[in-house]
């Protein structure tokens, strides 16, 4: 007699990835981009000029610097942490760069590398100073916020740098579409968000980063290396500043040791209008991307409505102040 076989269980169907466009299209980000289009709506109905392709090649150079800088800023937030000497920190990228190539200490692409890699070192150190002793990342990067500053003053000697080879400046040539100019930085930018839009949404490495932000135990205790990925994190981010620095050097054509002083705040305002939650585990970069397009929609739209720029501040401010309460009942709904 023989024994009946069990038939084997089916096997649960293979879970397909999110595309990226799904991932950055959801109920964080939903808002920031009505928002975007109806900024744009309003502006083009009382301005001639708004819709025009230079005007919005415009607007992508005038954020493409916050942009990089927010894209750095996302992942930090996204782990539950927060980066106050970004703009710093790039300051300083910008001044190594330049004058190791203005003095002909090293050749121009090699000064590049150097001013990206001294923004690593710094992002290396926030991560171990983070990971290691653990300090609050609050305290952490504002007092790297004041070394990074001082030591772009120190090492420019208060000097803003000129005369750069043309490699530094590159970034800031443009090409047509159309009749429109795009500057080759914009699509660097652009090309930014796109990699770690595919980073978080498509690979392990992104899901841990969201693991680590949601519940830090919990990643742990799933065998996540936190600590390494956080110090992973910051590295990145300190890296993606440097490239922020070799933007802002395209853009302006000098290595200016002022610049720095508010684009970290900025930066973190581009992530919040984007929906990313403060508290971490929540958000997609691309939102960054919306929210980081949504300030240079408003400033450039009042702009050419002739509206005073401290008005442009002003509704700034309550914006971000809107997309934190957002997050802050969503999450109590959550809970």
């Amino acid at each position: 007699m023989t024994t009946p076989t069990t038939a084997p269980a089916p096997s649960p169907p293979a879970t397909r990835p999110v595309p990226v466009w799904r991932h950055a299209v959801n109920g964080s980000t939903l808002g920031p981009l009505a928002a975007l289009v109806l900024a744009c709506v309003f502006f083009s109905l009382r301005t001639d000029t708004f819709l025009s392709g230079g005007n919005l090649s415009l607007i992508i150079q005038q954020v493409m610097v916050v942009g990089a800088l927010a894209v750095g800023q996302t992942l930090i937030i996204l782990t539950g942490g927060i980066d106050l000497s970004n703009g710093a920190i790039m300051a300083f990228g910008t001044i190594v760069m330049t004058k190791l190539a203005v003095d002909g200490t090293v050749p121009p692409l090699v000064a590049i590398g150097l001013g990206i890699l001294v923004c690593g070192a710094f992002g290396l150190a926030n991560g171990l100073l983070v990971t290691k002793i653990s300090l609050p990342p609050f305290i952490v990067t504002l007092g790297m916020l004041n070394i990074a500053f001082a030591l772009t003053h120190i090492y420019s000697n208060e000097q803003t740098i000129t005369h750069l080879p043309s490699a530094l400046t590159s970034l800031g040539s443009t090409f047509s579409v159309g009749s429109t100019d795009v500057t080759y930085g914009s699509v660097l930018t652009i090309g930014l968000f796109l990699v770690f839009a595919y980073l978080l949404s498509q690979t392990a490495w992104g899901k841990h980063v969201y693991a680590v932000g949601n519940n830090p135990e919990a990643a742990r205790l799933t065998g996540i290396p936190t600590k390494r990925l956080l110090l992973g994190v910051y590295v990145i981010a300190g890296l993606v500043y440097g490239v922020a620095a070799l933007l802002f050097v395209a853009r302006t054509g000098v290595g200016d040791p002022q610049t720095g002083q508010t684009e970290n705040l900025e930066s973190i305002t581009a992530v919040v209008l984007g929906g990313t939650s403060l508290f971490g585990g929540r958000g997609a970069v691309l939102g960054t991307l919306i929210g980081a397009l949504i300030v240079g929609v408003i400033r450039n739209g009042l702009q050419l409505m002739g509206v005073s720029s401290i008005y442009q501040v002003l509704i700034t401010g309550i914006l971000v102040i809107l997309a934190v309460t957002v997050d802050q009942i969503s999450r109590r709904r959550a809970q």
